[in-house]
């Protein structure tokens, strides 16, 4: 019965390729990747009709794109669309905004000055209007209103004609005929710069929107598509598929998420299994995973290129002259550049949780024991100074300019970027990159801006902490400093990670913004070590790897990153690709599988052949 069902749908979409598909005895997963192929190919049909026709008007102020995010608070409101939902899902993908529907509020004429209300905190507008919505009385006062102390943007959709409502509006408007869910994608995606606007008006519609009006702008941005549009086949990708299954089939993970970036435009970003093996809420594309060591390079990488350009941190620089307690230990001769490149000589790692006694940690929070390990878990106030800082400070140098790789070296990262920008690593990566960058999801601490059902959990732990991980770190050490290290702590999902590693792709620049000048994305990401392939803070492809490290089929150009919670980034500027992958491979326990299967490897291997490496 299930077979026949999809075989009659499969009809219902085109009954010459769904006849062959049967006729020749192919697979229903054969079938069902030839439908989603036509699928695309429709879509990117009506895409460029609506390309074509949808036109942006009142620009003068270049508002659109949007472009320093930083200052902007946004909500986006729904009068009449039947595709705010569609909308609203593209625009949280840029930044955060929050939603109205008119059909919230009364239809009394005094209804709209509740809206108006709602919205006073917010600075940036995005209105959604139809034309029919805007014969009602209500609409266009709410819009004049709006437009004298708020940066406004309408999306109109319907008749040309509905223009000459608008006569006396100052304000950007984004025209398109088509009222569709594709319409509804492309104009969010052209409000942040994803697509850009070349269209003009083909008709006289009034004295002010004449034949020929219009205005253009460029991509500065991600572009969320199909992978059609790049001429690679869906059905390539869909190996990806089988491999992330075959991940969960084999408890190697019970989920994960795969995104795919090729030349600035998201191809591919899937959700895969359930949050745990208990709990079988099925993973969705915004959630927020551990990211482990990915950290390394998405905090303390960033935040040490930043410095390093201002003058504040030198690479050459010893230890030493940044941190005084180092000056009567060991490390204090230490070049900076010899800790980013896992070479300083530092141990692997302290497990500094081994050593706690029952004074040092309690059930409840106090006074005494304020720091938030997990939940029910408190340890005591200057643990860290007075216990583990002392403890790698005075740690013992083995194998000295020999590559050895170490999470200590990122706690002493991070204690110099903290010295050198006078904020907290976390304060310092979310106003320096995050914001600005749009990234709504990625931060250390998540649990103190999102509730725990949108964060994956990692491990039960059932000998530190006594617990299910639910958006506290996995990694023992920077739990015990509040959260927030060098080496782990980060917590982010796909969408953001893709943002962040685009515009380093970009040799800096992204949005618009010049975030650091393409010597210095260069140079960091490029091998430094004569001993190793590594980058400063970066990993790298691996010419000596017999399996193929990070990918069989990466190019030598390949930086990145993995976590150990499963984790991993890797940027091929020879192919103009951003892969993305994370999972909880730690939950309920730690297992290898991941690992002995390959499966993120695998995974590139495939991204690698579907666009015909």
């Amino acid at each position: 019965m299930e077979r026949m069902f999809i075989v009659n749908k499969l009809l219902k979409i085109s009954s010459l390729p769904a006849a062959i598909c049967i006729l020749s005895f192919f697979t229903l997963s054969a079938c069902a990747q030839m439908a989603e192929h036509m699928r695309n190919e429709s879509f990117l049909t009506e895409w460029k009709s609506v390309e074509g026709s949808t036109v942006l008007l009142n620009n003068e102020e270049e508002l659109v794109p949007l472009k320093d995010l930083t200052p902007l608070t946004i909500a986006s409101v729904n009068i009449g669309s039947a595709y705010a939902s569609e909308f609203d899902s593209i625009l949280n993908k840029y930044t955060k905004i929050q939603s109205f529907a008119s059909a919230q509020y009364n239809h009394d004429m005094l209804s709209f000055n509740d809206l108006n209300d709602d919205l006073k905190f917010f600075n940036t507008i995005v209105v959604q209007v139809t034309d029919q919505s805007l014969n009602d009385p209500r609409t266009i006062p709410l819009l004049l209103d709006l437009q004298l102390n708020k940066s406004l943007i309408v999306s109109l959709s319907g008749d040309a004609g509905s223009l000459k409502l608008l006569e006396a509006l100052k304000s950007v408007i984004i025209w398109s005929e088509k009222k569709s869910a594709v319409s509804a994608n492309f104009v969010a995606q052209l409000i942040f710069g994803g697509v850009a606007a070349n269209a003009r008006l083909n008709q006289e519609i009034s004295s002010r929107y004449t034949t020929g009006s219009g205005f253009s702008t460029v991509p500065i941005r991600l572009k969320y598509t199909v992978p059609e549009e790049l001429g690679i086949n869906s059905a390539a990708l869909s190996r990806i598929d089988d491999i992330a299954e075959e991940a969960i089939r084999q408890r190697a993970t019970p989920s994960a998420v795969v995104l795919v970036v090729k030349d600035g435009k998201i191809i591919f970003n899937k959700a895969y299994g359930t949050r745990t093996y208990i709990d079988r809420t099925p993973t969705r594309i915004t959630d927020i995973y551990d990211l482990a060591s990915v950290t390394k390079i998405s905090a303390t990488t960033m935040a040490v290129m930043r410095l390093y350009e201002q003058g504040k941190l030198k690479l050459d620089t010893n230890v030493g002259a940044y941190i005084p307690r180092s000056r009567n230990t060991n490390k204090k001769d230490i070049p900076v550049r010899d800790v980013m490149l896992h070479q300083a000589g530092f141990i692997p790692f302290i497990p500094f949780y081994r050593n706690l006694l029952e004074t040092d940690y309690s059930r409840d929070s106090s006074e005494t024991h304020p720091v938030k390990v997990a939940d029910n878990y408190y340890l005591r106030k200057d643990y860290f100074k007075q216990v583990m800082w002392p403890l790698m400070l005075n740690s013992a140098l083995s194998n000295q300019g020999k590559y050895v790789y170490s999470d200590l070296s990122m706690y002493f990262m991070k204690d110099m970027v903290e010295r050198q920008s006078g904020k907290s690593m976390e304060s310092y990566v979310m106003d320096q990159f995050y914001k600005p960058l749009g990234m709504t999801r990625a931060g250390f601490n998540p649990r103190l801006r999102f509730p725990k059902e949108e964060i994956i959990p990692t491990e039960d732990d059932k000998e530190f902490r006594k617990t299910l991980l639910e958006g506290y770190v996995h990694d023992q050490g920077a739990a015990m400093v509040g959260g927030v290290s060098g080496h782990a702590g980060l917590f982010s999902n796909a969408n953001d990670l893709a943002i962040l590693y685009q515009m380093i792709l970009n040799g800096g620049i992204y949005g618009g913004t010049r975030y650091f000048k393409t010597e210095t994305v260069n140079m960091f990401t490029a091998k430094q070590s004569a001993i190793s392939r590594r980058g400063l803070g970066f990993d790298r492809w691996d010419e000596e790897s017999t399996k193929g490290y990070p990918s069989k089929l990466a190019s030598s150009l390949t930086f990145g990153h993995t976590g150990y919670t499963g984790t991993c980034v890797w940027v091929d500027p020879k192919y103009n690709l951003v892969y993305v992958f994370l999972s909880n491979r730690v939950n309920p326990g730690v297992t290898s599988k991941l690992i002995d299967l390959n499966i993120r490897g695998r995974i590139q291997d495939v991204i690698y052949e579907a666009i015909g490496n």
